[in-house]
C-alpha cells in the first residue's frame, strides 16, 4: 500500500516542479530542523501533523497523507478550470468592445455627414435667398419701367410675380420639411450615439469586473500552490520519515524473532 501511495503521488506530481518535491538525503539533515519545524510551517501543516499523530500505525499515516495530496491536486484542477472559463469571458467581452467601438466609430462619420448636409443646405438657402432678393430687385425695376411704359406689360409682370410668390412660398415649405427631417434624423443619431455610449461604459464596467474577478483568481492560486509545495515537502519528508520508521521496526522484528529463535 505505501509503495502503490508513492508511485502515484510521484506520477500526478505538477510538471515542472520535480526539483522541489525531494526532500534532503538521508544521515544529512539540519540537527535544529526539528526544533524549527513548527516555526517554518504552515497553519494547515500544524494541523495535518496533529492529524497524523492521531493515527496509529505507519500504513494508517500514509493514507491519510496520501488522501490529502489527492484534495490538494483537485483543489489546484478546480483553480485552473475557473481561470480557463474567465479568460475566455474577458475575450468574448473584448471583442464586443471592438465591435462597439466599430460601431460607435461609424456613427460618428454618419453624423459628420449629416453635418456636413446641414451647412449645404444652409449655403444653398443663402444662394436662393440671395437670388430671390436679386430676382425681386429685377421685377421691381421692371415694374417700374413697365408702368412708365406699357401697362399690359405691368399686369404680366403681376401674374409673373404672384406666380414666383407662390413658387418661394412652396420652396419655403419645401426647405422647412427638409430641415425638420434632418433635425429628426440628427435626434435618432444623438440617442442612437447616447445608448452605444451607454453600452460601451456597462462593458468596461463588466471588463473591469472580470479584470478583478481575474486577478483575485490569480492571487488565489498563487496562494494555494505556494500552500500546495509547502504541504507537499512536508508530506514528501514525512513518507520518507514514515518509510524509514517501517524500516527500522521491520528490522527490530527481525531481531527480536532471531534473539526468540536462539533463545
Amino acid at each position: 500500500m505505501m509503495s502503490n501511495c508513492l508511485v502515484k503521488a510521484s506520477r500526478e506530481e505538477t510538471p515542472g516542479r520535480e526539483d522541489s518535491r525531494l526532500g534532503p538525503p538521508d544521515g544529512q539533515q539540519d540537527p535544529g530542523s526539528e526544533n524549527n519545524k513548527e516555526k517554518t510551517l504552515g497553519k494547515e501543516v500544524l494541523l495535518l501533523m496533529q492529524a497524523l499523530n492521531t493515527l496509529r500505525t505507519p500504513e494508517e499515516k500514509l493514507a491519510a497523507l496520501c488522501k490529502k495530496y489527492a484534495d490538494l491536486l483537485e483543489e489546484s484542477r478546480n483553480f485552473q478550470k475557473q481561470m480557463k472559463l474567465l479568460q475566455k469571458k474577458q475575450s468574448q467581452v473584448i471583442k464586443e468592445k471592438v465591435h462597439l467601438q466599430s460601431e460607435h466609430s461609424k456613427a460618428i462619420l454618419a453624423r459628420s455627414k449629416l453635418e456636413s448636409l446641414c451647412r449645404e443646405l444652409q449655403r444653398h438657402n443663402k444662394t436662393l435667398k440671395e437670388d430671390n432678393l436679386h430676382q425681386a430687385r429685377k421685377y421691381e425695376e421692371e415694374r417700374k419701367e413697365a408702368t412708365a411704359h406699357f401697362q399690359m406689360t405691368l399686369n404680366e409682370i403681376q401674374a409673373q410675380m404672384e406666380q414666383h410668390d407662390v413658387y418661394d412660398a412652396k420652396l419655403r415649405q419645401e426647405n422647412v420639411e427638409l430641415g425638420d427631417k434632418l433635425k429628426k434624423i440628427i435626434e435618432q443619431y444623438a440617442l442612437r450615439e447616447e445608448h452605444i455610449d451607454k453600452v460601451f461604459k456597462h462593458k468596461e464596467l463588466q471588463q473591469q469586473l472580470i479584470d478583478a474577478k481575474l486577478q483575485q483568481t490569480t492571487q488565489l492560486m498563487k496562494e494555494a500552490e505556494e500552500r500546495h509545495q509547502r504541504e507537499r515537502e512536508f508530506l514528501l519528508n514525512e513518507t520518507t520519515e514514515t518509510r524509514l520508521k517501517f524500516e527500522e521496526l521491520k528490522q527490530q522484528e527481525s531481531q527480536l524473532k532471531q534473539q526468540v529463535c536462539e533463545d
